[in-house]
């Protein structure tokens, strides 16, 4: 008898010529570039250094794209920005210490948002490694310490047999649910030292699914079908799950009003009956939404932002699905689920009868005539109308990606993303530089549509350097930058605090002439002829630059009140 765990793949006579005579000169940087490619990586993204030479020059004998960034961090963004688009781990080759200490604020921002990023660092040679004082260049005592409160799994390797194994652990980790960034680092001596280890042709590290516990969904499914005034909450984790379309079902089938997160975004149409958009910062939809009876949460932690900034008080139900384990009920007390969201929601699906409730389209109306109506209050046309000629140039189809900036704290409420999976946004971790690098990964990701980058001038500026990648490589991005002429929702936090701005304005260069400086066609804009002239960019093959001169405002908070 034989049983399913006897069973051994046998190679074919070729692939054991192979491993018994395999190619001469390679090193253990091949081991990793042919680890990857056996995982199925295509692209790589990176910024190279001393110690990881041994795997810059195993590139050159693959057949993996290389993506280089001129700095770690908008590397590790551009990486980001791969994954939460196509869904894969995105490798991300980095050099020890500096190098690899750049890319922090980037992880944290792949944590914050589930984003796949599977970052691989040298580190100094093995004698180095176990907080000696060697006086090695770039030699810290514990490299990995800085990175094992930001990712998901830290993975140390110390021979060369060790790089398969640690790197398809890492990748399982990265894509098993919650999605994130994890980190694998390898000593110089040993991506240098020449290896007799046969080329690496089959990997194996599916990640793990999250189905729901059977008895949780049932009561989840009991709570919903006898609520009098259900709602819905949908997350970030909807959009990576895959799951809008079964968010859809479930909504309709309720008769139950819908929210997106800022993560969210496209998960639930936005002019759909039952969609009361993106309005969390609002205290027309927080009413609203605290007062459901039962109230169904998909994906989210109802962290500060969600929450809007923690004065949500739900006063009935709450079943709270988040593959995130440490997020439930983090904030609220709830039927907590802990599972991937659209397993989670196909679960709900085969129990939840139809609900028959005709009010809840016009509540919907109701809450979002509110919201315009304190909008409209405030002399906010410039604002708005910026916003609607972004929308109107945007295909849409084609990815964005916002900076932290005013123009993007309005579209996280307030933009139409029109499809799941293509608004993206720094808010995960809140950090500047986000957007234009991201950019420049999306574009790597799916190169069909033209991709838009939206920053500050202040944010632009830590990614500028990125206008060389962007032509070297003819990637098609529009970077639009806002330019008020400092860190613009800094002075209204400040001026609104303390009566005054410090440390705000910012002197900046004219943003047109540089990126023509690099070969990067650049305009410069008017509110009144932004839509025309980002339509025209967007329209246009590779990069380019747009500017507007233009001073945003925010709308009032209603947190405060």
């Amino acid at each position: 008898m034989t049983h399913d765990h006897d069973l051994v793949l046998r190679p074919t006579a070729a692939q054991t010529e192979a491993a018994l005579n395999p190619p001469p000169g390679r090193n253990g940087g091949d081991l990793v570039v042919e680890t990857l490619a056996g995982l199925g990586a295509t692209t790589v993204f990176g910024l190279p250094g001393q110690h990881a030479l041994g795997m810059f020059d195993a590139l050159r004998r693959s057949d993996l794209a290389y993506i280089g960034l001129r700095v770690e961090n908008n590397a590790g963004f551009a990486a980001d920005a791969y994954g939460r688009i196509t869904g894969e781990a995105a490798p991300l080759l980095l050099s020890t210490g500096p190098g690899a200490l750049t890319s922090l604020a980037a992880l944290q921002e792949a944590a914050a948002a589930s984003a796949p990023v599977l970052a691989i660092s040298s580190q100094v040679p093995g004698a180095g490694l176990g907080g000696g004082r060697h006086g090695y260049l770039h030699e810290l005592p514990d490299q990995q310490a800085s990175f094992r409160g930001v990712v998901k799994s830290v993975h140390t390797v110390r021979t060369q047999s060790q790089i398969p194994s640690a790197i398809a652990e890492a990748w399982e980790s990265a894509l098993t649910a919650p999605h994130g960034p994890v980190w694998v680092e390898i000593p110089q001596d040993v991506l240098l030292a020449e290896t007799a280890l046969p080329v690496v042709t089959a990997v194996d590290a599916a990640p793990h699914d999250l189905p729901p516990r059977p008895e949780l969904t049932a009561v989840a499914a009991d709570l919903l079908s006898n609520a009098v005034r259900p709602a819905i909450i949908a997350g970030g984790g909807v959009v990576r799950a895959d799951a809008s379309g079964k968010l859809r079902q479930l909504a309709e089938r309720l008769n139950a009003p819908v929210v997106t997160t800022f993560g969210g975004k496209g998960a639930f149409p936005w002019n759909h009956p039952l969609s009361l958009q993106s309005w969390l910062e609002d205290r027309h939809t927080t009413d609203f939404l605290e007062d459901a009876d039962v109230l169904l949460v998909v994906g989210s932690g109802l962290g500060e932002l969600s929450s809007n900034y923690y004065t949500f008080k739900p006063r009935g139900r709450v079943v709270q699905i988040e593959a995130d384990l440490g997020k439930l009920e983090s904030n609220h007390p709830a039927l907590g689920i802990h599972a991937d969201a659209r397993l989670a929601l196909s679960a709900l699906l085969e129990t939840v009868p139809e609900r028959e409730d005709q009010t809840a389209p016009d509540r919907v109306r109701t809450v979002l005539d509110l919201v315009r109506e304190r909008i409209d209050s405030q002399e906010l046309g410039l604002e708005q109308r910026v916003l609607a000629a972004v929308r109107q140039a945007l295909p849409d189809r084609s990815p964005s990606f916002w900076d932290m900036t005013i123009l993007a704290y309005w579209a996280w409420s307030a933009f139409d993303a029109r499809r799941p999976n293509t608004m993206h946004s720094a808010q995960g971790a809140g950090g500047l530089g986000y957007a234009f690098p991201a950019a420049l990964g999306g574009a790597v990701a799916d190169p069909t549509h033209p991709v838009l980058a939206v920053s500050g001038d202040g944010g632009a500026l830590y990614s500028i350097a990125e206008l060389a990648t962007a032509r070297q490589h003819n990637l098609d991005v529009t970077w639009l930058i806002v330019d008020d002429g400092g860190y613009g929702i800094l002075r209204e936090y400040m001026t609104d605090a303390f009566g005054r701005s410090t440390a705000t304005e910012l002197s900046r260069p004219d943003f047109v002439a540089l990126a023509e400086s690099f070969g990067v066609p650049g305009v410069r804009t008017t509110p009144d002829s932004l839509a025309d002239d980002l339509a025209k960019s967007l329209a246009t093959r590779g990069p380019s630059v747009v500017v507007l001169p233009a001073v945003l405002r925010m709308f009032a908070p209603t947190h405060l009140d």
